[in-house]
């Protein structure tokens, strides 16, 4: 496995295109002893992490970032109320009632970005529902939160 190789996982799981910005040249892939992709970093910082459970990136705020500079608004995005931003930002989860936009290719299970109303990074997570879901219900978790940028 390879830099070509967390590209092309990067691509079928953000979008095509995706994979070269997420992990540029120079990027170094660590592995684990299974010969399994471990992570992706850039000079020191974690981009992202490969789940052994399903061979899909999880995304550490870096890697959130650059999701967001490759993915046109609002692919791989679930965008909160500003109001809500702050508690999102020290890694609350984020709840149906909050959303105002996202992607409509969420499923539940899915890796995102939370942005707020400006397009601003406050978290990366993982969804709980899926995008009909999260229209429909007005209580419950969207996304379980696993990183702001403010922790």
């Amino acid at each position: 496995m390879s830099l070509e190789t967390a590209r092309s996982i990067a691509d079928y799981q953000f979008g095509v295109g995706v994979g070269e910005i997420l992990f540029p040249d120079g990027s170094e892939v660590s592995y684990r002893r299974t010969g399994t992709i471990r992570d992706v970093s850039l000079d020191g910082v974690d981009i992202a992490y490969l789940r052994v459970k399903d061979g899909l990136f999880t995304l550490s705020i870096e890697g959130g970032r650059r999701v967001l500079k490759a993915s046109e608004y609002p692919l791989n995005r679930v965008v909160v109320l500003s109001e809500v931003g702050s508690f999102i930002k020290e890694g609350k989860t984020a709840f149906a009632k909050h959303v105002v936009d996202l992607d409509e290719q969420v499923r539940a299970g899915m890796e995102v970005v939370v942005v707020d109303e400006e397009d601003n990074l406050l978290a990366t997570g993982k969804t709980t529902l899926s995008y009909r879901e999260i229209n429909l219900f007005e209580k419950g978790a969207a996304v379980e939160v696993r990183t702001g940028v403010n922790r």
